[in-house]
């Protein structure tokens, strides 16, 4: 299959997975009627080749991860998805084939997570491959979980396992590093930078319980410290109790150095959530309803400066880089 003109792509294979409030992507624009009584929630993330995702990755993966990431920060914020725009920008070639798994695997994850297709763009681009989403959800009205709401005494919890996309990473950049580790925990490691699992199951525990959160998308330490900040508190954070899979286990008894990358990598797409004593109980069995782990990991205190992260023996640890940055 080859070039194919823009007109002949959307129609071929955009529109089909497009949502009603997107006229068919017949038109520039889509219109869309919020339902009563509900705040709209607006998030946006862009991937680069070479930067976010590999140039090589499957282009139905990289859609995915591109829908997903977006669906994280819905999640966090205690919000249903609504929607989505999408912007493409593809590097000259013979892109049709890619642009037909692409599709493809795009329209499965916005069935699988009711956050269909609303309009977008696609273009041409002299540089690497770029996918940026705009995504859509709606929240009662005031009810949107802020990272700004995080107050002394809330306990902190996460959920899932953290460290394991960033590791993965790591296994796919130094795989010499990871030589040592069983190809089950490197499968699972290389699935986890890949294929993100927005928690979008616990968006109604939070809205309900939460008093603040956020994605965890640019590493532990550093995005809490981001919440924190955000919301002008401090916290002890208990980094023995972070939730770790075997596989990331079985990486940092191998390298111990691995426990940094685990903490501060990023890609996780696991939520930070603070809640206060009282609530804490109903998250919980919120989150164990919902089939997603959650593990306590310290708690909120009064002041002004970054967390206290503490090891197993109680001391202080303090990381050169708290989080993965673009600048």
């Amino acid at each position: 299959m080859g070039a194919i003109s823009e007109d002949d792509l959307i129609s071929r294979f955009f529109a089909p997975i497009a949502g009603s409030g997107a006229l068919g992507l017949k038109d520039d624009a889509a219109c869309l009627t919020p339902p009563p009584g509900q705040d709209l929630i607006l998030t946006k993330d862009a991937l680069v080749a070479g930067v976010h995702f590999f140039p090589d990755d499957p282009p139905e993966a990289i859609a995915r991860k591109a829908l997903r990431v977006n669906v994280s920060d819905l999640a966090a914020k205690g919000a249903d998805p609504l929607g989505f725009l999408l912007a493409l920008a593809l590097p000259t070639g013979d892109e049709a084939d890619w642009i037909e798994r692409f599709a493809q695997g795009l329209g499965e994850d916005a069935a699988r997570w009711g956050i269909p297709l609303l309009g977008g763009d696609t273009v041409k681009t002299p540089g690497p491959a770029m996918v940026s989403v705009t995504a859509l959800g709606t929240a009662p009205m005031g009810r949107m979980v802020a990272r700004t709401g995080v107050r002394a005494g809330d306990l902190i919890f996460v959920s899932g396992t953290i460290g394991d996309a960033a590791l993965g990473l790591q296994a796919r950049l130094a795989p010499q590093r990871f030589s040592g580790l069983p190809e089950e925990a490197r499968a699972h490691l290389l699935a986890r930078y890949l294929d993100p699992q927005p928690r979008l199951a616990l968006a109604h525990a939070l809205r309900a319980h939460a008093s603040g959160g956020m994605d965890v998308s640019d590493g532990l330490v550093g995005d809490l410290t981001k919440m924190l900040k955000a919301s002008g508190v401090s916290a002890d954070i208990r980094l023995q109790d972070a939730p770790l899979s075997d596989a990331a286990r079985h990486s940092v008894a191998m390298e111990a150095a691995l426990f940094e990358t685990a903490m501060t990598g990023g890609d996780d797409y696991e939520l930070l959530v603070a809640v206060s004593p009282q609530k804490a109980a109903a998250l919980q069995a919120a989150a164990r309803a919902a089939g997603v782990p959650l593990t306590l990991i310290g708690e909120a205190v009064a002041g002004t400066g970054p967390p206290r992260f503490t090891g197993a023996d109680g001391g202080q640890i303090v990381f050169a880089r708290g989080s993965f940055s673009h600048f």
